[in-house]
C-alpha cells in the first residue's frame, strides 16, 4: 500500500471443466503474474478450482478430493509471494457441500466464506448441490491440512483495509451481504461470480456492481467465469468490474480466450474520509452481527505505479457526460436564480459584464432565467464599467456579447469616480498597490447596487468558487452581490459551461464566447501595456487555476494532506516539475486559510457539485485558524 492506495486486481483463467490441475496452473500463472504488477490482492471467481459448469459431478468425492488437492498446492506453490489471493471452489463440511471462497496468503488459509443465497431458477439450479452459509453453524472447517475459520460474517484485516466476499448471487438480493459487512467495516468488497450471458444483461450487471460500491461507499471487484465453461447451454464472458464508490476504475475484457488480468488501486483514504463525514452511513449497523476479524499482511511500497486515472480537472465532467452535466448545472443555477426572483417579486437584474469569464457565465445563467420565467431579456440590465486596465478586447466582447443576447447595456466610466476617491483618501493615482485595484473593484459594485436601488433589482454576482477559494476577490467589492450565480462553480468548469453555450448559440454569439474563452484571465485592474494588450494575468501572480482547483477539490471534498495531493498532482500533472506543484500548493494553502474572513459573509448562492464554501452549508471554518501544519507537510515535500 502507498498513500492510501491498495493496488487489487481480478482474474478470468482459462479453464476446464473439472480438470482441476489444469485450473489450478493457470490460477498459478496469473498470481504470479499479478505478483510481478504489484498486485497485494487477487480475486478469482466462483468456483473456479472446478469450473462451475460442472452439474452432477459436484456429487463426486473424485472431483471435491482434487478441488482440495489442486488449492494446497497453489497455495504452496505461491506461499512465497506477499499478496492475498481469493479463490472460489467447493468445500466439503460434514455432509454438506458449499460453494464457497478461499482467501490464503502466504501458504497459509485465512477464511472460507460459503455463499449465503443459492439460486434455484431459470438456469441456475444450484439448490441441487449446494448448501446455504445459514444451513452451517459451525465455525471452522479442516481444509487442506488447515483448521480455517469458515462462515458467511468474517472479515479480513491489515491497518486500515478490511476486505469483505459474497458469491453471485448474494450481490442481487435486496440486501447483499456485502451491505452488512461495509457497515461492520469492510470497505473493499470482493464478488466470485459465474454469471452468464445475454443480451444486455452486462449493462444490468454493471450497473448494479457500480451501485453497490456506491451504497457501501467501498471498493467492489466483480469477477465472473469465462468462455472455458461449459456452453451446454450457457455462455460466460468473463466479465469484471472494479468499481469505488460508484466510480468504475477498470472493466475487464469480455469472450477472451485467454486469461485475463485486470488491475486498478482503490483509494482506502478516500472511503475511510467519505464514511467518516456521512455520519448516517454507519446507522444500520447492527451490534448483534459482529464478524469476526482475521488479520493478514499488506506491504508498505516506497511508491506505486497507478494504473487508474487521475483527471487533472476533477470538476470537470469527461466524455458523453460532459454536455448532459453542463446542461444540468446550467437548470441549477437558473433555477435558482428563478426562485429568488419569484420569493421577492422582483422583474430586473444588474450585474457587471466586463468580457471575461465569470461575467460571461453570469450573464448567460440571467438570459436562460429570464427565458425561462418568459421575462423579458431587456429587463437584465448590464452594466460595463471600464477602468485603468480595461481593453479594447474586453470591453468590444462585453459591448457585442450583450447587444448579441438582446439584453439592456448601459455604460458607466469608472476612472472620473476612482480619481476623485483618490484625492479624498490622498492617494497617488501613479501608485498602483492594492488601493489603487480594490478602489475600482469596490466602485463598480458600488454603482450596481445603487442603479439595482433605483431600478427596483436584485445585483448578480459574478465570482466563483476558485476565486472564493483562494481570496482573489474585493472585500465589499465584488466579494457582495445580492445572489451569487457561480458562488460554487470553479473556474476550470466555468470554461466548459461557456464552451458548452457556444456550441448552441448563433453564430454571432459564439464567436464572442469563442474569443472571451482565448482571452488570458485577468481582473484588468492595472493599465494595460503600451501595445493595448492585458499586462495583469491572474495566473501569473496566483499560479495555475487548474492546480488549484485540483488541490481544492482534493483538500474539500476528500480531506487530504498535502502528500496525498502532491502525490496526486504528480500524476495528474506529469508536464508541471514537482518544484512548481510544491511552489502554488503553498500559494493555495495559504490564501485558503487566511481569506477565510471574506467567506465568512459571502452572498447566497446555489450549491452546483460536491464542493461547496457556503458558510451557510457545507464549510464552516473559522477565520483565524492557523495554517501552519498544512506547511510544515509542505516543505517536508521540497
Amino acid at each position: 500500500m502507498y498513500s492510501g492506495f491498495v493496488k487489487i486486481a481480478i482474474a478470468t483463467p482459462k479453464v476446464k471443466v473439472a480438470d482441476c490441475a489444469y485450473n489450478r496452473e493457470e490460477m498459478e500463472t496469473i498470481v504470479h503474474e499479478a505478483a510481478e504488477q504489484d498486485v497485494e490482492i487477487l480475486c478469482f471467481p466462483e468456483l473456479a478450482i472446478t469450473s462451475y459448469t460442472c452439474g452432477d459431478l459436484f456429487y463426486q468425492q473424485t472431483l471435491i478430493t482434487a478441488a482440495e488437492e489442486e488449492m494446497a498446492r497453489l497455495s504452496d506453490n505461491t506461499c512465497h509471494l506477499p499478496l492475498l489471493v481469493i479463490v472460489g471452489m467447493p468445500v466439503l463440511l460434514g455432509e454438506r457441500l458449499f460453494n464457497a471462497a478461499v482467501a490464503f496468503q502466504g501458504g497459509r488459509l485465512l477464511a472460507v466464506v460459503p455463499k449465503t443465497h443459492i439460486p434455484n431458477y431459470s438456469e441456475f439450479y444450484e439448490k441441487r448441490w449446494f448448501s446455504s452459509a445459514t444451513d452451517e453453524t459451525a465455525t471452522e472447517v479442516k481444509l487442506c491440512g488447515q483448521k480455517v475459520p469458515f462462515g458467511a460474517n468474517i472479515l479480513l484485516r491489515s491497518g486500515k483495509v478490511c476486505v469483505g466476499m459474497e458469491i453471485c448471487e448474494d450481490l442481487w438480493q435486496p440486501s447483499p451481504p456485502s451491505s452488512q459487512l461495509a457497515l461492520n467495516g469492510a470497505n473493499i468488497l470482493f464478488n466470485l461470480s459465474a454469471s452468464n450471458e445475454t443480451v444486455a444483461k452486462n449493462s444490468y450487471r454493471r450497473s448494479l456492481v457500480v451501485q453497490q460500491s456506491a451504497r457501501c461507499i467501498a471498493g467492489y471487484a466483480y469477477t465472473s467465469c469465462g468462455m472455458g465453461e461449459s456452453s451446454t447451454d450457457l455462455v460466460f464472458s468473463g466479465s469484471g468490474f472494479i468499481c469505488e464508490n460508484g466510480i468504475l476504475l477498470k472493466e475487464s475484457a469480455r469472450f477472451s480466450l485467454e486469461n485475463e488480468l485486470t488491475v486498478s488501486e482503490i483509494d482506502v483514504e478516500r472511503l475511510h474520509f467519505d464514511r467518516e463525514k456521512c455520519n448516517s452511513f454507519f446507522r444500520n449497523f447492527s451490534p448483534e452481527q459482529l464478524p469476526r476479524t482475521v488479520s493478514f499482511q499488506l506491504d508498505e511500497f516506497d511508491s506505486i505505479e497507478l494504473t487508474r486515472r487521475i483527471e487533472p480537472h476533477p470538476f470537470v465532467p469527461s466524455g458523453v457526460m460532459l454536455n448532459e452535466r453542463c446542461d444540468e448545472i446550467f437548470n441549477i443555477q437558473t433555477s435558482g436564480l428563478a426562485k429568488r426572483l419569484l420569493h421577492t417579486g422582483i422583474k430586473k437584474v444588474t450585474l457587471g459584464v466586463s468580457g471575461g469569464l465569470d461575467s460571461t457565465l453570469a450573464l448567460l445563467v440571467c438570459v436562460k432565467t429570464f427565458d425561462k420565467l418568459s421575462m423579458p431579456r431587456e429587463q437584465i440590465i448590464a452594466v460595463t464599467m471600464p477602468g485603468f486596465g480595461t481593453t479594447g478586447r474586453t470591453y468590444n466582447n462585453a459591448v457585442l456579447l450583450t447587444k448579441a443576447l438582446g439584453v439592456q447595456l448601459r455604460e458607466i466610466d469608472i476612472k472620473p469616480a476612482c480619481l476623485q476617491h483618490f484625492k479624498d483618501i490622498n492617494h497617488s493615482p501613479d501608485i498602483h498597490d492594492i488601493t489603487y485595484e480594490n478602489t475600482q473593484a469596490r466602485e463598480r459594485t458600488q454603482l450596481l447596487m445603487d442603479i439595482a436601488n433605483k431600478e427596483g433589482g436584485l445585483v448578480v454576482g459574478t465570482g466563483d468558487l476558485s476565486e472564493l477559494a483562494l481570496g482573489w476577490c474585493t472585500y465589499s467589492g465584488d466579494h457582495i452581490s445580492m445572489y451569487g450565480v457561480n458562488a460554487s462553480i470553479p473556474k476550470t468548469l466555468i470554461r466548459y459551461l461557456i464552451s458548452r453555450t457556444a456550441e448552441v448559440q448563433p453564430q454571432a454569439v459564439a464567436a464572442v464566447l469563442q474569443d472571451i474563452l482565448d482571452t488570458p484571465v485577468s481582473p484588468e485592474l492595472l493599465p494595460a501595456a503600451k501595445s493595448g494588450e492585458i499586462i495583469q494575468k491572474t495566473e501569473e501572480v496566483l499560479g495555475p487555476y487548474e492546480l488549484h482547483d485540483f488541490f481544492l477539490y482534493y483538500f474539500i471534498r476528500w480531506g487530504f494532506s498535502p502528500e496525498k495531493i502532491f502525490f496526486l498532482a504528480q500524476q495528474a500533472f506529469p508536464q508541471c516539475s514537482s518544484k512548481k506543484i510544491i511552489q502554488w500548493m503553498t500559494v493555495f494553502f495559504k490564501r485558503f486559510f487566511s481569506q477565510q474572513f471574506k467567506r465568512s459573509c459571502f452572498p447566497d448562492g446555489p450549491k452546483v457539485g460536491s464542493v461547496s464554501l457556503s458558510p451557510r452549508g457545507d464549510w464552516r471554518m473559522p477565520s483565524d485558524a492557523s495554517v501552519q501544519i498544512w506547511l510544515d507537510k509542505i516543505e517536508k515535500l521540497e
